[in-house]
């Protein structure tokens, strides 16, 4: 358990310092360890909520946060971030899910282009809020991830607000849809019988404590996001094609 501890005070350390919580990799890592899948979305997204409170409360305090902008998108993603953590789903399908998942984060930060100036502050059509907000938080709660780092792309493409208003909308959608997936996974625990397995896994809270309080001041240090971030998809990378692999030999077995 101290390693794996150590595992998470690192994701922590890297996640917090672009920006994001870590859930997909806090997920990853505790399937390679042999950990219950149906336990591992509510430990990831607990370590979100740890995670990321403290970006929200510094991108709040800076003035970064648009909540009525990014109300629309919060309000789409908390029902179905509490359906999706209520939802249960078999091993295979969870693993080839979180695999896929990190894949893709793991892509984003690698060639991610420096986002363009803003312009104009264009508003955005309602629908466009409510289909993505509602399937990120969807699979938020599914899986156990905040998605924030699907989130962000998506609004520089659509030339969304500020580089630093961005990170504060990803700091915040991250929160809400892993406090309404966390409610949803942690109802499912209960109804079987899991509470006691989870518990089991406390040490993890602390050590993404120490590692998002890390991070955040390295992330906002002046220290290079870009090199920051390149470290982190390569770990995130190297976690997915682990995963993959497992999630291979299940549907050989």
């Amino acid at each position: 358990m101290a390693i794996l501890a150590l595992a998470f005070l690192i994701t922590a350390l890297l996640y917090a310092s672009v920006g994001f919580g870590g859930g997909s990799t806090y997920n990853a890592l505790l399937v390679l360890n042999g950990a219950d899948y149906r336990i591992l979305p509510a430990i990831a997204l607990l370590c979100n909520i740890i995670v990321v409170s403290g970006g929200v409360w510094r991108f709040g305090a800076g003035g970064h946060i648009r909540l009525q902008k990014l109300a629309p998108w919060i309000a789409a993603s908390i029902p179905f971030a509490w359906i999706g953590g209520r939802l249960p789903v078999s091993e295979t399908l969870f693993v080839g899910l979180l695999g896929a998942a990190l894949t893709a984060a793991a892509m984003r930060m690698l060639f991610q282009r420096e986002p363009m100036a803003l312009k104009e502050n264009r508003p955005q059509p309602l629908w466009i809020a409510v289909i993505v907000g509602g399937g990120l938080g969807f699979l938020s709660g599914l899986v156990g991830i905040g998605g924030g780092i699907f989130l962000a792309p998506i609004l520089y493409m659509l030339r969304w607000d500020s580089a630093r208003a961005i990170a504060g909308a990803c700091s915040l959608f991250i929160l809400v849809n892993s406090i309404s997936g966390f409610a949803g996974q942690t109802a499912k625990l209960g109804d079987l019988a899991l509470l006691g397995s989870f518990a089991g896994y406390w040490v993890l809270f602390p050590a993404v404590l120490i590692g998002g309080q890390i991070g955040s001041r390295l992330g906002s240090a002046g220290l290079s996001e870009k090199l920051l971030r390149r470290l982190t998809a390569v770990l995130v990378l190297y976690v997915a094609v682990r995963l993959l692999l497992r999630w291979g030999a299940l549907l050989s077995a």
